[in-house]
């Protein structure tokens, strides 16, 4: 089983970036810890106040994950870090909660305690197969619009803040069932790991959110 979000294709150089903080893993090793009100901050900024001020809060210690904020809805965000300095805001439906963060937060903690990749992969598919993880239900709804984040291609290359987007997760989604032509058109969605269980529409958004709950219109490249 592939990670998360990694590229079902060889995508073109322009929409690389996209799938850089949510592809590949990066090496095992410790990951970037934070004060704790700038994690919560951060974990905030993925999404919009409506969703992200009462979701609950995961935050990440020496430990693992740890839960900072209850909240009072069934959504969920967290600083995911694929790459030991990179820094993911991502927020999920309550669907997404149970099922998808799940499993980033495990790979997170994992590669955060140096355990290899291939072994931390290992760990989620077979954790599938018996039960401890499950795929959605239904499309998943999630959010990584947070104009802090620090992502990293998947070559290692980092890349800072991309262009806030939404994600859809849709099992097993092609290009071809929303009539997605071959190419990579960011306009019109981009549909990473076709065909498989995590297969994801990724839709760009014109507003990024910054941990001080500010909006910002810019563009990143």
């Amino acid at each position: 089983m592939r990670s998360v979000l990694s590229c079902a294709v060889v995508l073109s150089l322009f929409c690389a970036p996209v799938l850089a903080g949510q592809g590949v893993n990066g090496p095992p090793g410790p990951r970037i810890l934070l004060p704790l009100e700038r994690e919560i901050a951060l974990a905030r900024s993925a999404a919009p106040a409506s969703v992200s001020a009462t979701a609950r809060i995961w935050v990440l210690d020496g430990r693992g994950f740890r839960v900072a904020d209850s909240g009072s809805t069934g959504a969920a965000c967290y600083v995911a870090r694929a790459w030991p300095l990179s820094l993911e805001p991502h927020c999920f439906d309550e669907e997404g909660a149970r099922t998808i963060m799940r499993m980033g937060m495990r790979r997170t903690e994992l590669l955060h305690a140096g355990v290899p990749a291939e072994q931390v992969e290992r760990e989620i598919a077979d954790g599938i197969a018996g039960g401890t993880y499950r795929l959605p239900q239904r499309p998943v709804m999630s959010w990584m619009l947070s104009a802090d984040q620090v992502l990293y291609r998947n070559d290692g290359r980092r890349i800072g803040p991309w262009r806030p987007h939404v994600m859809i997760y849709y099992p097993y989604l092609t290009s071809a069932m929303l009539g997605l032509g071959a190419g990579q058109d960011l306009d019109a969605g981009v549909v990473s790991n076709e065909g498989e269980p995590e297969a994801t529409l990724v839709i760009v958004v014109p507003n990024a959110v910054k941990a001080d709950g500010s909006r910002t219109g810019a563009r990143t490249p």
